[in-house]
């Protein structure tokens, strides 16, 4: 695994050497694009506008348009603009894991010290499980400025770059329903449906079928190649109708709801 960005934790006056991997991967098919008619491979090029000549990568500049003209900044630019922001993860505050609400996640990678950091490493990580706290950051990756979590799991110190406040929409914008209270025997059974389904979280026991039965789909093609097959609509495509419900069907759902859980 190749680490994508050196630095350091800034954890008090305590500087933590570091380098930080991904800790994710896409689980779906890699499907290309091909052109309908012969299946030749679609491929994107990087044009100049002006003279419609491919632009080699090496020779690509990143811009700013200021007053009418662009301003072209290098990749010293963006470090000598704060130095400190593109080199550090500093930690200004510690908070309990549970405040963060989840939409405020977005990817999460993994820390792991430099050799000379490894007792400093150690004590951060040991007094977060100790306090049940994650630390809130900012760090500089790939020239923009991320705000971040630090929290512990297992040996390993996670770093997850969270949403700023002004990027989560209002729920004002939504046009939601008007709330009713729901009826106290409709409540009870919806409650005892969830505590039938509680149990403790083992991500290992959720897959992505959706792309195993595409799969599926791909190499039941392949064996047909050739030939002619007749795909029956009904069965690739879910149809889904919708209809008013009276509290009778809601509380003919959660028995039934129940009795299949049991």
């Amino acid at each position: 695994m190749k680490a994508i960005w050196k630095g350091a934790i800034g954890f008090g006056l305590v500087n933590i050497p570091v380098k930080l991997y991904s800790a994710s991967q896409r689980s779906e098919l890699d499907l290309d694009m091909l052109d309908k008619k012969d299946h030749a491979h679609i491929r994107f090029r990087r044009v100049n506008e002006k003279t419609g000549r491919e632009v080699n990568y090496k020779d690509i500049v990143k811009g700013y348009k200021y007053r009418n003209q662009y301003i072209i900044l290098e990749d010293k630019d963006f470090k000598a603009a704060s130095p400190k922001k593109s080199s550090i993860i500093d930690i200004s505050d510690f908070v309990m894991q549970e405040e963060i609400e989840p939409m405020f996640f977005e990817s999460p990678y993994y820390l792991v010290p430099e050799k000379s950091g490894n007792k400093a490493y150690t004590l951060l990580l040991e007094a977060l499980q100790k306090s049940e706290k994650a630390g809130i950051g900012s760090f500089v990756l790939r020239n923009k400025e991320h705000l971040c979590v630090l929290s512990p799991m297992k040996n390993v110190i996670v770093l997850n770059t969270i949403r700023y406040a002004e990027e989560i929409r209002d729920t004002t914008e939504l046009d939601l329903p008007k709330h009713t209270k729901p009826k106290p025997n409709e409540l009870k059974m919806a409650m005892s449906l969830i505590d039938q389904l509680s149990t403790s979280f083992k991500p290992n026991r959720f897959k992505d079928t959706y792309s195993s039965d595409l799969m599926k789909m791909i190499k039941s093609k392949a064996n047909t190649k050739g030939k002619k097959k007749k795909v029956d609509d009904d069965s690739a495509t879910m149809k889904v109708t919708h209809r008013k419900k009276k509290d009778d069907d809601i509380m003919a759902q959660l028995k039934a709801s129940l009795k299949k859980a049991s």
